[in-house]
């Protein structure tokens, strides 16, 4: 599905859309790349070669993982991200998960299929206590919301940050070992970057408290899956709630399908509707910066790799002297992943 909106470029920009045969002959032309689908590893392939590249690539996504292959990294082309669209829709989905699997509705819903009354007690979400590792714009939602339910969270960024104005404290990614022994609740909302990578294997299932339960709102990369389903199958896990996976679709034959405990979605966590129209608009938004040079919103640190929430660089518009009015701008969309 093409992007809505563009109509609003028309007379200020020349827009090419582009699949994975044809963008790598498009890249020299243009000045700002869209990537709208970015499940794609499109222009991981074609960015290598010869002749200019784009001076900003825009990503409908949160996680900008696909996009910092060393090429880019070490060039000087912008990237921005689109954070903060999907913070409040990920936090509901998440405390969602977590209320669904304390009250047990799965249970309760296969009971009403088979027409069983069976009356039974099921656990409270207030005064239990969770670990939510990523301190980004999704985590902080999610911890802002879970504790208006009177949960007690912990909340993990890269570094300790003692004087955090809405959480105190935030604790560094080293802390993570000893706080998943307290926790009933572990959340991953972490951006995908070398150091976060398979950080959930089976040494971190090990020190989970028995019966806790495990949300990964994140990236799939951050689970290794066959320990966590051997997590689940010994009993240690009481359960999972997965939205994103180390293969998507998550293959018909994944033990995950049929493993007690676990809801699996389809990496739907933050599309709610209107969230396309919101996606282009960010884009829009950002792209009338380039064009006037102004700072452009939500840029990734490439070498971290993710967007600090004041990140801002400067667009390349008439005050930068790069782009103008009639800046070529390259979309991609419907790239095989």
């Amino acid at each position: 599905m093409r992007p809505p909106r563009l109509g609003r470029l028309a007379g200020r920009a020349t827009v090419r859309h582009a699949d994975d045969s044809s963008l790598a002959g498009l890249l020299p032309a243009a000045d700002v790349l869209l990537v709208w689908d970015f499940t794609s590893d499109a222009v991981r392939r074609a960015w290598p070669g010869a002749g200019p590249r784009p001076g900003w690539v825009h990503t409908a996504s949160a996680g900008v993982d696909r996009l910092l292959f060393p090429e880019l990294v070490h060039s000087p082309t912008l990237v921005t991200n689109a954070r903060g669209v999907f913070d409040i829709p990920i936090a509901e989905y998440v405390a969602g998960l977590i209320i669904a699997m304390a009250r047990e509705f799965p249970v309760s819903w296969d009971l009403q299929r088979r027409r069983v009354w069976r009356h039974r007690e099921t656990r409270t979400v207030a005064g239990s206590r969770a670990v939510v590792v990523g301190s980004g714009g999704i985590g902080r939602e999610t911890a802002r919301t879970l504790r208006a339910l009177r949960v007690t969270v912990d909340l993990v960024g890269r570094q300790e940050r003692t004087a955090d104005p809405e959480f105190g404290r935030v604790h560094p990614a080293g802390a993570l070992p000893g706080l998943l022994p307290l926790a009933d609740w572990v959340v991953c909302a972490a951006p995908l970057t070398p150091a976060t990578r398979g950080m959930f294997d089976a040494a971190a299932f090990a020190l989970m408290k028995e019966g806790a339960r495990f949300v990964n709102v994140g990236r799939g990369a951050h689970v290794v899956e066959t320990d966590l389903i051997a997590a689940l199958r010994s009993g240690r896990l009481a359960g999972a709630a997965l939205d994103v996976f180390a293969e998507e679709p998550l293959p018909a034959g994944s033990p995950l399908w049929e493993l007690p405990g676990v809801l699996l979605s389809p990496h739907m966590s933050g599309d709610t509707p209107g969230w396309e129209q919101t996606l282009a608009d960010q884009f829009l938004d950002n792209f009338d910066r380039w064009v006037a040079g102004e700072p452009l919103h939500q840029v990734v640190d490439k070498q971290l790799g993710y967007a600090a929430a004041s990140g801002t660089e400067p667009g390349a518009g008439a005050g930068a002297g790069a782009a103008t009015g009639d800046a070529g701008e390259e979309h991609t969309e419907d790239l095989p992943a």
